[in-house]
């Protein structure tokens, strides 16, 4: 390990960080370094890494501190008796990485993990010196993103909120049975327990700021967490419950789906192969759902199959609720409330938003409501407009194939 370059090193622990999905940079306070104090920004834009919900574009510097662990959990390609290469940056190298990268306009901000090394308490203190030397000593600005270690020490936890814009505390496994079975040595007590502690921290300083304006700000865009779907048994129901409990107790701004993905050298207990990738995005589709739409989680959960518990995979879960609960539908364009008009397949926040100011001055036909969505075809059976009532259309015994999406077999060599 001590025979790699940085470049070397780099390589591998960039490329062993691309498994952890929770990167996306938002919601933190603006920084900026005009007037020639301090170094970087969190409002500018550079070169593409992921998007923030508000549009904007944002370039991470994606790494882990090392990719050697003391653990042994059998879905981490990282695991103790994975025959991976190992490599380990000391904390001053991911500094002067960080500077160099962000001074040529590579990178705004850093997201940083890590294996275990020796013990929690002495990884999670190499993290927070990182983020501590970026911000004391070098006057960062830019985006930090940390991924702590529940079994470390509260303190430690709670000085990567003190220095980090977003921390991150990973559940791994939807269900206190997966997470015993796979991951041994990690305890779902202990990973609740320090979300729990993080979100009373950022709850106090959030308090402390309203009385005090000297307060110090702590983890301003908040915590998030991911979850592996498809390396137990746990069904679609089973996560968006998980999901939805994460979100009650401990406020999260986001939880992550990362679909599992066969690993070398695999332990005998894993699946042999990897869950549909559909299957991921149809997660953070009832995700949205229950983040802006206003379903309840049992309401999503509703929308899974009856017998084995998951979301369809040919259509969206906001359209299988709908296909369930015929009787809630048709709506009306023009009186219906904003709650019934986020239930029509088809339309997004923003039409339903541009239907309630437009309806304010004029009626609305079914053309007006064709220019704010992409397919119409799957919005007619579920709305009425000035011109347009789905007598027929909204009784049909098989409306699921007319609405579904047609699925297509994209060409090699297509022109």
């Amino acid at each position: 390990m001590a025979q790699l370059d940085t470049r070397q090193k780099l390589a591998i622990l960039a490329d062993a960080a691309k498994y952890d999905a929770s990167c996306a940079s938002s919601g933190t306070s603006k920084r900026n370094s005009k007037g020639g104090k301090g170094i970087g920004s969190t409002e500018g834009m550079g070169i593409c890494h992921a998007y923030a919900p508000d549009g904007r574009c944002i370039s991470l510097l994606k790494i882990l501190l090392t990719n050697s662990c003391i653990f042994d959990c059998h879905y981490c390609i990282n695991r103790k008796s994975s025959n991976v290469r190992r490599a380990r940056f000391t904390a001053r190298e991911v500094v002067d990485l960080t500077l160099a990268f962000y001074k040529r306009n590579y990178i705004e901000g850093l997201f940083l993990s890590s294996g275990i090394i020796g013990s929690s308490n002495y990884t999670m203190e190499q993290i927070v010196e990182v983020a501590r030397s970026l911000r004391e000593d070098h006057d960062f600005r830019g985006y930090i993103h940390l991924k702590t270690i529940p079994d470390a020490d509260p303190e430690l936890v709670r000085q990567a909120g003190v220095h980090a814009d977003r921390v991150s505390i990973n559940v791994e496994l939807p269900t206190v049975g997966g997470l015993k079975r796979l991951a041994p040595e990690k305890s779902a007590q202990r990973i609740e327990g320090a979300m729990g502690a993080m979100r009373g921290s950022i709850d106090d300083t959030a308090d402390a700021r309203k009385r005090f304006k000297s307060a110090p700000r702590f983890a301003p865009a908040g915590q998030s967490t991911q979850m592996i779907v498809g390396a137990d048994a746990a069904t679609d129901g089973d996560i968006v419950a998980k999901a939805a409990s994460l979100y009650g107790r401990f406020e999260l701004r986001r939880v992550y789906y990362s679909a599992f993905s066969p690993i070398p050298d695999a332990s005998a207990v894993l699946p042999l192969q990897r869950p549909p990738l559909m299957r991921e995005h149809r997660l953070y589709q009832s995700d949205w759902l229950m983040r802006f739409y206003g379903y309840r989680p049992d309401e999503v959960a509703q929308a899974t199959d009856a017998a084995t518990g998951m979301l369809p995979l040919d259509i969206d879960p906001k359209l299988a609720w709908a296909l369930k609960f015929r009787d809630r539908f048709p709506v009306d364009v023009n009186r219906a409330p904003r709650e019934a008009l986020l239930r029509v397949p088809g339309l997004g926040v923003k039409a339903v938003n541009a239907i309630l100011t437009s309806r304010r001055w004029r009626r609305l036909a079914l053309a007006d409501v064709a220019r704010l969505t992409v397919s119409i075809a799957k919005v007619r059976p579920f709305l009425i407009a000035q011109d347009w009532r789905p007598v027929a259309l909204s009784d049909r015994a098989d409306l699921r194939p007319i609405v579904a999406p047609v699925q297509r077999q994209l060409e090699l060599f297509a022109a």
